[in-house]
């Protein structure tokens, strides 16, 4: 069964930086079938898309509240990160990576897109 893990979590000050990973647990996985993407959920919301990379990796988009803030990437060894400077408390959710198989290059943006997803990890920003 696959399984998404992120990790990389923590608490961090106001203006500082943490990188998520999200690795993909099963050795047959084919991770270049699958666009890609990062989500959080703060307590008493929704959860909301923060970025997305397609399938090969060359096209990402981010939600206007990270832009120039948060980076998304991935490898060829079934990871994906997300770089994350100058965070704000705002920032503070449980952040989530999930996973769809397309033969698209598109970028998906919603939560109903996605069919796989990790467990989650808490980052929590002090001001």
């Amino acid at each position: 069964q696959v399984q998404l893990v992120e990790s990389g979590g923590g608490l961090v000050q106001a203006g500082g930086s943490l990188r998520l990973s999200c690795v993909v647990s099963e050795h047959t996985f084919s991770f270049n079938n699958y666009a890609m993407g990062w989500f959080r959920q703060a307590p008493g919301k929704e959860r909301e898309f923060v970025a997305g990379i397609n399938q090969s990796g060359d096209t990402t988009v981010s939600a206007d509240s990270v832009k120039g803030r948060f980076t998304i990437s991935r490898d060829n060894a079934k990871n994906m990160y997300l770089r994350m400077n100058s965070l704000k408390p705002e920032d503070t959710a449980v952040y989530y990576c999930a996973a769809v198989l397309t033969y698209t290059r598109v970028v998906y943006r919603t939560v109903n897109d996605y069919n796989l997803w990790g467990q989650g990890t808490q980052v929590t920003v002090s001001s």
